[in-house]
């Protein structure tokens, strides 16, 4: 996991850019501040569904589930079953990073994980019917078969970067 000395050093990052934007040009910050919060009370509801919703399958299903279905130790057919998940879940991006620190702090595996990530933000089964309506068949499960198969190389370097 992500060292919290590590988070701190970017809020701080964050706070004294904040400070030089604000010093910069005062109009342009606030503005900014602004859409920032207007940005921030629009995807809460989501973002509170998706981890209640979490929360919930969370305490449904046990650790040691989510370790065999989806743990280091459930190998390609983890990643697959992520993969499909991933595929299938109509989540927005920013959402779907805290559920996957969730995933990983309940036993989930690094690669599985990555799968996850990657097919929830590049494959979108769900919205398939409405891309084949505007691009035809043929793009758009195509374009969802290499996005689904490139998840898998995203595994392997995460798995090669980060374990």
């Amino acid at each position: 996991m992500i060292d919290t000395r590590f988070s701190f050093a970017f809020y701080i990052l964050t706070v004294m850019l904040l400070i030089v934007s604000f010093f910069r040009s005062r109009e342009k910050t606030v503005r900014a501040l602004k859409k920032a919060v207007k940005m921030f009370f629009s995807i809460l509801p989501q973002f509170v569904s998706v981890l209640v919703i979490m929360g919930v399958l969370l305490a449904i299903v046990s650790r040691e589930t989510v370790k065999t279905v989806i743990g280091t130790n459930s190998g390609m057919t983890g990643m697959i079953i992520s993969g499909i998940v991933g595929a299938v879940a109509l989540i927005p991006a920013l959402i779907a990073f805290p559920v996957a620190a969730e995933l990983l702090g309940n036993g989930a595996g690094l690669a599985q994980v990555a799968v996850f990530i990657s097919t929830l933000t590049t494959v979108g089964i769900v919205t398939l019917p409405l891309e084949m309506k505007y691009f035809g068949k043929k793009i758009p499960l195509l374009r969802n078969a290499c996005f689904f198969l490139a998840s898998f190389f995203v595994a392997a370097v995460v798995r090669l970067v980060l374990a």
